[in-house]
């Protein structure tokens, strides 16, 4: 009987903790945010950053694969034709 007794006032205490966390959370939003215009304009920035950052890194990695690749043309065959086939990609695209 103690232990479900017990569990019962874990589980209450565990609710208030959370509850205040929630409370917490809530104000300290509302006190940095005080607008929802505020809010949105910060992620709509937000988000074009992390955009143009995803596609300058993924420019980089790319053109990092390439480079390495094509120091590999002479020991194998199949990177050779890959690198060919880029050049001419790259080629047709620059024209």
């Amino acid at each position: 009987m103690k232990k479900v007794a017990k569990k019962v006032v874990d589980t209450a205490k565990a609710k208030r903790e959370q509850s205040a966390r929630y409370r917490l959370l809530e104000e300290l939003f509302n006190d940095f945010n005080r607008s929802r215009s505020e809010v949105y304009r910060l992620n709509f920035i937000r988000g074009i950053i992390f955009g143009l950052g995803s596609a300058l890194g993924g420019t980089v990695v790319i053109a990092l694969i390439v480079w390495l690749l094509s120091l590999f043309t002479d020991i194998f065959p199949f990177f050779s034709g890959l690198s060919e086939a880029v050049d001419r990609a790259v080629q047709v695209d620059a024209e």
